[in-house]
C-alpha cells in the first residue's frame, strides 16, 4: 500500500474518534474497545487478497493462478455481540468502509443464507445426484469476498443449521475472514432446537476462527436518538425534506449512506439509500411500483427505521397504492420499525374515499400509534 492509500484509509478507530469529536457519537468505553479491536484486524488485513483455490470452479473459469506472497490468512475474524442498539452495526460498517481488502462484502446474514440455499438448489438441479454442492459454493463465495461482514448473525432455521458447519469450514479453508454482529452469543446459537447437538461443531469452529467481543454498554443508543424526535411532518415541502435528512443522519449513527440490495425470493429489491440500520425511500418508489408483502417484510426485518418522503393524499384512483401502503405499514408495525415521514395530511386523512377506505382506518390508527413515545421505545423485532 502506498502512502496516499494508507492516508485515505486510516482505519475504523480514527473514523470512530472523528465521530466522537464531531458530537455524532457519545463516549462509550465498550464501543472504543471494539473499535480498537477492529483497528487491529484492519491493520492485519491491509492488502489482503488470498489466491483463488487451485482447481476451484471459479479459478478454472477465469484461468487464474494462485498469487504468491499473499498475506497470512490466520488473522482471526471478529464476532461482535450485544443487546439491540449498542452500536455493533455502526462499528462494523466503519470497519467495512475502511478495510483495504480487494474482495469484500457486507450482507445481512439471513440474505446470505437465502443466497446459499438458492445456489445449492441450482447446483443440484444442474448436476448428477449425489454431487456435493458445498465446495463449488465456497469457491464462488470466496472468489467474490475474502472478507465477509455479516449483520444480524442468527440461526433459527434447521435448513441453515444443517449446512453452516461444512460451508464455513470450507470458507475458512479458502482464507475468508469473517466479521459478524449478533444479539446472541455463540454458545446460545440455535439453543433449545431439535438437532442442536449436530450444530455444536459449528459453534466450536466459530469460536476458533472468530474472537468474541461483547459490547457491555447499558445504553440503547438507537432508542435514545428517537426520544423526543418528530416523526410526522406536514406538508412534504423543502423544510420537511431537510428534517427527514437530519433524522436519517441521526439514526444512521455515523454509518456511511449508500444504496443497498436485498435478495427477496430470488430477485433483487433495491434500496435507494441506506446507512447502518436505517433506509430511505420516497412514497412513489415504495408504494407506486410492483412491490409486495415479501419486499416489505424484507425491509422490516433488515432495518430498524424507515425514512419515507412525500406520502400523498390518496383517492379512488389510488387503490393499489393505498393497498401497498397498508401492507407496508403492517410489516413495519409488526416488526416495531420506526417510521419518520413527510405527508400531505395526518394519517386519518390520507385515504378517505375509494375501495378499501374503511379498512384503511386500521392503517391510520397504526400510523398514529407509531408516532407515540411508547412505540418508539419498543425494541425492533427481526
Amino acid at each position: 500500500m502506498d502512502g496516499s492509500t494508507a492516508a485515505s484509509h486510516p482505519g475504523p478507530l480514527p473514523a470512530y474518534r472523528a465521530l466522537l469529536a464531531s458530537g455524532v457519537l457519545e463516549t462509550d468505553d465498550s464501543q472504543l474497545a471494539a473499535a480498537e479491536r477492529l483497528q487491529d484486524l484492519f491493520t492485519k488485513l491491509r492488502g489482503y487478497n488470498p489466491p483463488l483455490r487451485p482447481g476451484g470452479v471459479i479459478s478454472r473459469l477465469l484461468r487464474l493462478r494462485p498469487a504468491e506472497g499473499a498475506p497470512d490468512a490466520r488473522a482471526n475474524g471478529l464476532y461482535l455481540v450485544g443487546e439491540v442498539g449498542r452500536g455493533k452495526s455502526m462499528l462494523m460498517d466503519l470497519f467495512f468502509q475502511q478495510a483495504d481488502v480487494v474482495r469484500k462484502r457486507r450482507i445481512h446474514f439471513h440474505a446470505f443464507m437465502a443466497e446459499a440455499h438458492s445456489s445449492i438448489h441450482a447446483w443440484k438441479q444442474a448436476n448428477q445426484a449425489g454431487a456435493d454442492p458445498i465446495p463449488p459454493l465456497a469457491d464462488t463465495i470466496a472468489a467474490d469476498a475474502a472478507l465477509l461482514c455479516f449483520d444480524e448473525f442468527q440461526v433459527n432455521d434447521i435448513a441453515d443449521a444443517m449446512i453452516l458447519g461444512r460451508l464455513f469450514a470450507s470458507l475458512f479453508d479458502r482464507g475468508v475472514v469473517v466479521v459478524a454482529t449478533s444479539n446472541t452469543r455463540p454458545d446460545q446459537l440455535f439453543a433449545g432446537r431439535p438437532g442442536r447437538d449436530a450444530f455444536l461443531p459449528f459453534i466450536a469452529l466459530l469460536k476458533q476462527k472468530l474472537d468474541v467481543l461483547v459490547l457491555e454498554g447499558d445504553r440503547d443508543y438507537r432508542r435514545q436518538r428517537l426520544h423526543g424526535m418528530t416523526t410526522w411532518y406536514i406538508p412534504p415541502d423543502a423544510a420537511a425534506s431537510r428534517a427527514l435528512g437530519d433524522a436519517f443522519t441521526r439514526l444512521a449513527e455515523g454509518a456511511p449512506p449508500r444504496p443497498r440490495k436485498l435478495l427477496v425470493m430470488g430477485r433483487t429489491f433495491a434500496i435507494p439509500l441506506a446507512a447502518g440500520r436505517v433506509a430511505r425511500f420516497d412514497f412513489a418508489s415504495l408504494c407506486a411500483t410492483a412491490l409486495g408483502a415479501g419486499d416489505y417484510l424484507a425491509l422490516a426485518t433488515h432495518f430498524d427505521a424507515l425514512v419515507l418522503d412525500a406520502i400523498p393524499v390518496l383517492g379512488p384512483d389510488d387503490v393499489n397504492e393505498a393497498r401497498r401502503f397498508s401492507v407496508l405499514v403492517d410489516a413495519l408495525y409488526e416488526h416495531r420499525v420506526k417510521l419518520v415521514a413527510s405527508a400531505e395530511a395526518p394519517p386519518d386523512a390520507l385515504y378517505r374515499t375509494g375501495d378499501g377506505a374503511r379498512a384503511f382506518e386500521r392503517t391510520a390508527s397504526r400510523l398514529q400509534e407509531m408516532q407515540s413515545q411508547a412505540y418508539l421505545e419498543l425494541a425492533h423485532l427481526t
